[in-house]
């Protein structure tokens, strides 16, 4: 990658709701603050696929999957209304794109206008999932960007990268700087799910893992600074990666 252009952003519905089972206000503004940062100098064409583990989570125990999968899918479009408006109300230009017909609220998706969309200008955000059940919002993060024909795939957590173990569970887990799609298999490491790390594999698209909580990283893993973990490639993917961001921004890539 000579010039990173175009960026898909995988949130989770945590980044609006700080661990609530609904939509916090300060934790909605510190993310569209986030996503501000790296927009405004109109470098960088931003698309994102958001979740909607906090209205939907605990859903699936008691209804049916394919029931539960549709309300969650729908949950995600009250999450994209919501980032949407806060962006707007921020005075930056955001379209909403659904997977699935939800007349009178959102657009349904389509490639050449959310493709359009971006090349405007506008941040560009994907809700519905992949309009399927039984499909996570990493799958749908996953074909969106291989749609649009990003660069890269950023899967914001509240973890600083892939580690061998659970970080949370281990005080000896160590965390990998970079990894190839081989490697990441062969030391069965959970990246993504496992359709979505398929995808991404096939397309070659790189997946940088990193810990949106942090306040900047978002900003800085644009800029060219080593964030979180690199996930794809060949040889030290990390590196290469993040030599071709800073080759790109002293360019001033168009």
């Amino acid at each position: 990658m000579c010039c990173i252009k175009r960026v898909l952003l995988k949130l989770s519905g945590e980044s609006l709701s700080n661990g609530l089972l609904f939509i916090d206000k300060s934790t909605l503004f510190r993310t569209v603050s986030e996503i501000s940062s790296v927009v405004l100098n109109n470098r960088v064409e931003l698309a994102i696929v958001i979740g909607a583990g906090n209205i939907w989570r605990g859903t699936g125990k008691f209804i049916e999957r394919v029931t539960a999968d549709k309300m969650g899918m729908l949950a995600t479009v009250m999450n994209a209304l919501a980032l949407n408006d806060i962006l707007i109300k921020s005075g930056l230009k955001s379209k909403i794109f659904s997977a699935n017909d939800v007349t009178g609220f959102v657009e349904k998706f389509s490639r050449e206008k959310a493709i359009k969309q971006l090349e405007q200008k506008k941040i560009v955000i994907f809700a519905g999932g992949t309009g399927n059940p039984f499909f996570t919002t990493d799958t749908a993060a996953a074909l969106r960007a291989v749609e649009i024909k990003a660069d890269v795939l950023l899967k914001a957590t509240q973890i600083d990268g892939v580690y061998n173990l659970d970080p949370k569970k281990n005080k000896n887990a160590v965390k990998f700087a970079s990894l190839t799609f081989q490697e990441a298999l062969d030391r069965c490491l959970k990246v993504m799910d496992a359709e979505a790390f398929s995808l991404c594999m096939r397309m070659n698209i790189p997946i940088i893992v990193f810990d949106f909580y942090k306040d900047g990283n978002l900003k800085k893993i644009l800029n060219g600074e080593k964030i979180g973990t690199t996930v794809g490639g060949l040889g030290d993917a990390n590196e290469k990666f993040f030599f071709n961001v800073r080759r790109s921004n002293e360019k001033n890539c168009k």
